[in-house]
């Protein structure tokens, strides 16, 4: 994709949600971390339901080891893989309070060195937490990055490098946010919403879907097309034909 192409699309985004924000409920860095170790393999929405009721009850690493790790895993035995993580979170507790004083820290190697905490997990709390312009790359930005050229590879680590590249300073910082969200609510796995998108005419994706409809839906189901304008001339030449 062209410099002017990914600079555009970027300040589509960023007009469209100028201050985005993680969608994981917190009030803390350490909430913050523990949550983001919570949503692996999870969804936001899932780990914000336990955190709602893990939090009030306890939200510093000396309160979590002392609820200890069999009610930290009745909190979020609603969550995937619940009790690695639970095992995790409360070895990551410990660390913080022996190695760094209960204090989340901003330092990548540290952060990594903590249990549950992988390079994803990192760039998430670095750029957050932190401020620092990293993109961690999950599955929504794996998919946004392949499917509209912004940066095409095969694995998550070469995307990151990517768009670590790809995407102009001036929007680094945001990148992530604007990324996930995107692929979140509006290019989806199963069926992306196309019609709606402002970043469409820099998509390289070609099976765009088409705006929702009756006609066209039933002529085009399993065949994906460019445009909806394109979809409905088609139906309109097959209804002239079979007069």
């Amino acid at each position: 994709m062209k410099l002017e192409h990914r600079t555009e699309l970027y300040r589509r985004l960023a007009a469209i949600n100028p201050n985005p924000r993680s969608e994981l409920q917190y009030s803390s860095d350490f909430e913050l971390l523990v949550a983001v170790v919570l949503s692996a393999q999870a969804t936001d929405v899932g780990v914000n339901k336990a955190t709602a009721k893990l939090w009030p009850v306890a939200n510093t690493p000396a309160a979590i080891l002392a609820l200890g790790e069999a009610k930290l895993r009745d909190y979020i035995k609603t969550i995937g893989l619940y009790r690695t993580k639970a095992k995790n979170v409360i070895k990551l507790c410990e660390q913080l309070l022996s190695l760094h004083g209960g204090v989340v820290p901003n330092d990548r190697k540290a952060l990594e060195a903590l249990p549950g905490v992988g390079s994803k997990t990192a760039s998430v709390v670095l750029n957050v937490a932190f401020g620092v312009p990293t993109i961690a790359v999950d599955t929504h930005i794996f998919r946004v990055a392949n499917r509209t050229g912004l940066a095409p590879e095969k694995t998550a680590d070469k995307v990151a490098a990517k768009l670590g590249k790809a995407t102009p300073k001036e929007y680094l910082l945001n990148a992530h946010h604007w990324l996930i969200l995107h692929g979140r609510h509006l290019c989806k796995a199963r069926t992306p919403e196309c019609w709606r998108c402002s970043i469409t005419e820099f998509c390289a994706y070609k099976a765009k879907t088409p705006a929702a409809g009756v006609a066209v839906t039933q002529a085009l189901k399993g065949k994906p097309v460019a445009s909806k304008q394109a979809a409905v001339k088609k139906v309109a030449t097959r209804k002239s034909a079979a007069r």
